[in-house]
């Protein structure tokens, strides 16, 4: 009788007990990969909901340390706005004033020439002529008088974090 009753044990584990481990591990597994989900959406719902910012949301006063050969003695604040990371695009509200912009397109004005192209077996610069209609120079901070191009690559060179003499003339 012990042997059939021994039987009896394991059938009915092999029966009943397997199936409802199986069923309650299936059971816990899915729960905590959905109980998860839910919570990690939470998470980044937070963390990418962000307040509105103001235009001007404090006015701190910062102590200034002192500066080497080749920096500043004072704090520079160069506002700007992500528009894309991917690419990666920046807006610097007022970067250049309207005078400013006025004055390099006059300076530019007497030097403009016809954008070249870059012409292919057979073509001529004569038959070519209607194609591009963009006009444009080159011009250095040192050859302009008035200094506006030096104040935009100076304020360029701030905000690129990158010195003057590694950039290139400016093409208007």
């Amino acid at each position: 009788m012990k042997s059939k009753g021994r039987f009896v044990g394991q059938r009915w584990w092999s029966i009943r007990g397997l199936p409802s481990v199986f069923l309650l591990c299936l059971f816990f597994f899915l729960a905590g990969l959905f109980g998860s989900t839910l919570i990690s959406h939470q998470d980044v719902q937070l963390l990418t909901v962000r307040p509105r910012s103001r235009v001007l949301e404090s006015v701190e006063e910062f102590d200034v340390l002192p500066n080497g050969d080749t920096g500043e003695h004072s704090l520079t604040s160069i506002p700007f706005q992500v528009l894309s990371w991917f690419p990666r695009a920046l807006y610097f509200p007022n970067f250049a004033t309207i005078e400013q912009c006025q004055g390099i397109i006059k300076m530019a004005k007497a030097d403009l020439k016809p954008s070249s192209l870059a012409l292919r077996k057979g073509e001529t610069a004569e038959n070519t002529k209607g194609i591009r209609t963009s006009s444009g120079m080159f011009i250095s901070a040192s050859e302009d008088k008035t200094g506006i191009l030096d104040l935009i690559e100076e304020k360029i060179a701030k905000a690129t974090m990158i010195p003057r003499t590694h950039g290139e003339v400016n093409f208007i």
